[in-house]
């Protein structure tokens, strides 16, 4: 199966400009509306990007008249939507992706997310786009504080241990709209989804048996049924109404307007922020590198500003000057305003509507845990949809879904909402609390790491999980190993090789008996085992590797003789010891079969 690449030049290519494309659709019976604005996008500057545009194509449902019933229908193609499609289409589940638009990208609203995780970045190599990524981005470990004219804060992910030893680097920084580009096309190249687009959810109702979606497109509107509808669409989806569903939710007067930029002379590649910037009234400024030599500058507004006049080019070319120089030659790319605020969902699942992204929870984007948690959504409930939906579990798999990544949520809501408070912080205590962090980490290295300008997402750990035994539930890192005849593997290529299956490593030595146990384990459940071994150990099973620098075995959190279950999303699920009941349980409840006491 082919698909539509982006116009006019490879993706890698692909530069802003004011150039349009235009698409051929088939005459429509009624005019379509097309995607608005959100966000307060509507006030954006600049010369902008060019997007591709990918072609309309008429459902089967408009020819028949029929109304079809599909076991997965994803309702939006955010980088969320499109990653769990992709990820379900590698694991060889059908399914239908609908959006009302025709591009990448929200909107007006074309930079978005930039700094991408080594969580994300693993899960992009496990569908087969991070060497993309990694050639069109920009990675960076490094990153400084500034209060005025002073360092107060500094660091290198790469000298911590738990960002050094996976094969992807600890962040890449690369306009989102890029990603979703290359899942678009991998998503083409294999196969599995129908990516309907142009195509506008405008009614649903669901019962016991399945969820009905009435869906509008420029060629006329039509229903269709689904075991299983994902939300993807972003925080102003229709679904939270039509599902009923309860949220907690704050906003704030924090206001900031981003400027996308393209310096002559180009500002050092590291991740700068200012606390006080003397250049911008003493608020806070975000400073980073994306692709295509294009930065990123985010500048907090007056709680009372304005959009339209904030993101006026001449408002933004000042702010520009105050910072760099009133001689700066730049051209600026892309600008729009935004507010933060945070809400999170009570239950991410609802019937057969399963909520993921912008539509579960709405972060504040400090420390990179807006779209990152929305990928990780998606692969957390990728491989629990195919493991049900191809018989391997039972649909009880599927709660854990809200247990897990709502766990992940609220942690990634409070985690942020307190970074929103350090850098917009009330009269009283929390202004005091500030200034006495900064004015302490001028002078003192204890102080430093309570100045607060977002702490940097790392992937969340499950620990009300019934599917997770309590020695496991931590994300395993992309680490190396080497293969049976000496070459170089990865965790990722193990999950790769397990094709959806539960994964079991096996540490040290294994006897006779435990080998004969993991055979008839193995011949009666969804699992793949691998012995792991030393650089001089004798293997006794056919499936071995070897870890000789035992990074793997870091990796599990196991030592000396142990297993490790490993489920298709990296993570653990148990860890233990002895191969017997134990390991047997563990299985189940990885499944669902089984569920696990949280008391």
């Amino acid at each position: 199966m082919t698909g539509p690449k982006w116009p006019g030049a490879p993706l890698e290519k692909l530069v802003h400009n004011d150039a349009t494309h235009t698409m051929t659709t088939p005459k429509t019976p009624h005019a379509y509306r097309e995607a608005a604005f959100t966000h307060g996008y509507e006030f954006t500057q600049g010369s902008g990007y060019a997007l591709p545009e990918y072609p309309f194509t008429e459902p089967p449902e408009l020819t028949t008249g029929e109304t079809r019933r599909y076991p997965v229908v994803i309702v939006g193609s955010g980088i969320t939507g499109l990653t769990l499609a992709c990820a379900l289409a590698q694991l060889g589940v059908d399914t239908v992706l609908l959006d009302e638009d025709n591009t990448v990208g929200v909107k007006g609203a074309s930079s978005r997310g930039i700094c991408y995780t080594q969580k994300s970045l693993e899960i992009f190599d496990r569908l087969g786009i991070y060497q993309r990524i990694a050639a069109k981005g920009i990675q960076w470990s490094i990153g400084r504080t500034f209060a005025g004219q002073d360092e107060v804060y500094s660091f290198d992910l790469r000298q911590q241990s738990n960002f050094n030893l996976s094969a992807q680097p600890p962040f890449i920084n690369i306009q989102q709209f890029y990603i979703e580009g290359y899942l678009v096309e991998r998503i083409y190249a294999l196969g599995h989804v129908d990516l309907r687009w142009k195509s506008r959810v405008v009614a649903f109702e669901q019962d016991a048996a399945c969820a009905t979606l009435t869906v509008e497109t420029p060629a006329g509107t039509y229903t269709l049924q689904a075991d299983h509808v994902i939300d993807a669409t972003g925080s102003h989806t229709p679904f939270h109404a039509w599902c009923g569903a309860t949220m907690t939710a704050k906003r704030g007067d924090d206001r900031w307007c981003i400027a996308d930029v393209r310096f002559k002379e180009l500002p050092p590649a590291e991740r700068h922020t200012w606390i006080e910037a003397p250049f911008n009234e003493n608020r806070a400024v975000w400073q980073h590198l994306m692709a295509d030599d294009v930065w990123r500058i985010d500048y907090q507004m007056a709680p009372n500003a304005d959009p339209s006049v904030v993101s006026r080019e001449d408002a933004v070319r000042e702010r520009l000057k105050k910072q760099f120089g009133k001689d700066v030659d730049c051209e600026i790319v892309w600008v729009g305003s935004y507010a933060y605020r945070s809400q999170c969902l009570d239950q991410m699942r609802i019937g057969h509507v399963f909520f993921m992204g912008d539509t579960a929870k709405v972060v504040s984007p400090f420390g990179a845990r807006g779209g990152n948690t929305g990928v990780a959504d998606a692969d957390n409930l990728a491989w629990k949809l195919a493991a049900v939906l191809k018989g391997r579990a039972p649909a009880s798999l599927l709660d854990s879904y809200h247990e897990e990544r709502h766990e992940a949520a609220v942690q990634n809501v409070a985690v942020t909402n307190r970074t929103a408070r350090y850098l917009r912080p009330a009269d009283g205590p929390e202004r005091v609390f500030r200034h006495a962090t900064i004015s302490l980490a001028r002078q003192y290295p204890f102080a430093r790491q309570l100045v607060n300008t977002g702490r940097m997402a790392v992937a969340n750990s499950y620990t009300r999980s019934s599917i997770c035994d309590r020695t496991g539930g931590q994300s395993v890192q992309n680490v190396a190993f080497q293969w049976a005849k000496g070459r170089a593997g990865t965790v990722n290529e193990l999950l790769a090789w397990a094709d959806g299956n539960l994964l079991l490593l096996v540490f040290g030595d294994l006897s006779a008996t435990a080998g004969e146990r993991l055979g008839q384990i193995a011949s009666h459940a969804p699992l793949r085992c691998v012995q792991v071994l030393g650089p001089d150990t004798r293997p006794l099973a056919r499936e071995h590797v070897r870890d000789p620098l035992g990074h793997l075995q870091g990796a599990c959190h196991v030592f000396g003789h142990a297993w490790a279950l490993v489920r298709p999303d990296g993570y653990l699920a148990a860890t233990g010891e002895a191969v017997d009941a134990t390991l047997v349980q563990a299985i189940e409840h990885a499944l669902g079969m089984q569920s696990r006491s949280l008391s």
